[in-house]
C-alpha cells in the first residue's frame, strides 16, 4: 500500500493561485502514476490531472486545462498541483491518488490509494 498526505489547501480569492503537495510513503516503488481528483459539495468526484511516475506524461481534465499544472519529484516521492487563475467553481476537497496498474487513469476506479483530502476554497 501507498500512504498519501496532501497539503497546501486553503482560502484564496478568485484569480489567485495555490500549490497543492502530496507526499507518498510506503510501497512507492509500485507507483505507476499519481494524480488529483476533487469533490465539491453535492457533486460527484471529478478527475483533475494525472502524471506518470517514470515518463512524466501528464493528462488533464478539460475543465482545468491551461490553469492547472501537475508535476512530480521522484526523489522526494511527491506530486504537486499548481493551480492558477482560480475560480469559485474550483472550490472542493482535493484528493491525491496513486495508480499501480496504470489503466483507466481518468476514472476513480483506476486508483488504488487515496489521501484524506485538502480543502480549497475560492472566494468571489
Amino acid at each position: 500500500q501507498v500512504q498519501l498526505v496532501e497539503s497546501g489547501g486553503g482560502l484564496v480569492q478568485a484569480g489567485g493561485s495555490l500549490r497543492l503537495s502530496c507526499a507518498a510513503s510506503g510501497r512507492t516503488f509500485s507507483i505507476y502514476a499519481m494524480g488529483w481528483f476533487r469533490q465539491a459539495p453535492g457533486k460527484e468526484r471529478e478527475f483533475i490531472a494525472t502524471i506518470t511516475w517514470s515518463g512524466g506524461r501528464s493528462y488533464y481534465a478539460d475543465s482545468v486545462g491551461g490553469r492547472f499544472t501537475i508535476s512530480r519529484d521522484n526523489a522526494k516521492n511527491r506530486a504537486y498541483l499548481q493551480m492558477n487563475s482560480l475560480k469559485p467553481e474550483d472550490t472542493a476537497v482535493y484528493y491525491c491518488v496513486v495508480s499501480r496498474l496504470g489503466s483507466r487513469l481518468s476514472t476513480a476506479d483506476g486508483y488504488d490509494s487515496w489521501g484524506q483530502g485538502t480543502q480549497v476554497t475560492v472566494s468571489q
